[in-house]
């Protein structure tokens, strides 16, 4: 196969758990959100929103919301430096509709392109990323002030990794895919 450096950065990102306090630079989210910012979205709904929790007050706040109680599991992501939430608007209608015929709700496909877009772009800069879909979704909407018809999809954690976890176990390519059967 040959050699590709999107592959390489696909193979290098990682779901951080342990991060170093070091503040990230705004011109390396700004870099990221961009990239999330370019993603595709159904019918160029483009239904989310990031909102980057930078400030250590405001982002301890919110971590105190959404990782208490049965959410404390995920708690080990408060140590990361920066939060981004990932809000979710109600779409347009045309995506709307997409959704009932096809029985798939493309606004949330959108989200996680765009979440992952931001993901990689956060490898590219070297920042560790980790992906935190269990937390007081309903808390943590209460901390942003966030209006009805929006919600948090997904929490991202990102921060310089302390450690990297070392890759974790992948179908083979056979087990994974087929060409024109199923």
């Amino acid at each position: 196969m040959p050699e590709s450096r999107f592959l390489q950065l696909a193979a290098a990102r990682r779901s951080v758990r342990k991060y170093r306090p070091d503040p990230v630079e705004r011109e390396k989210l700004d870099v990221c959100l961009e990239a999330a910012r370019l993603a595709p979205s159904a019918c160029n709904a483009q239904p989310c929103r990031f909102v980057v929790l930078d400030e250590p007050a405001l982002k301890n706040k919110f971590c105190e919301a959404v990782f208490s109680g049965v959410y404390s599991a995920c708690k080990f992501a408060a140590a990361a430096p920066v939060i981004v939430a990932v809000i979710s608007d109600t779409g347009k209608l045309t995506a709307w509709l997409g959704n009932q015929v096809q029985d798939t709700n493309f606004r949330l496909i959108d989200v996680g392109i765009a979440a992952e877009h931001f993901v990689l772009a956060a490898a590219d800069q070297g920042l560790g990323t980790c992906w935190i879909g269990w937390f007081g979704q309903r808390a943590g909407a209460k901390a942003l002030g966030l209006p009805r018809g929006k919600k948090i999809q997904v929490l991202i954690a990102v921060g310089y990794p302390e450690t990297v976890p070392p890759p974790r176990p992948r179908k083979t390519k056979e087990e994974f895919c087929s060409y024109n059967k199923p």
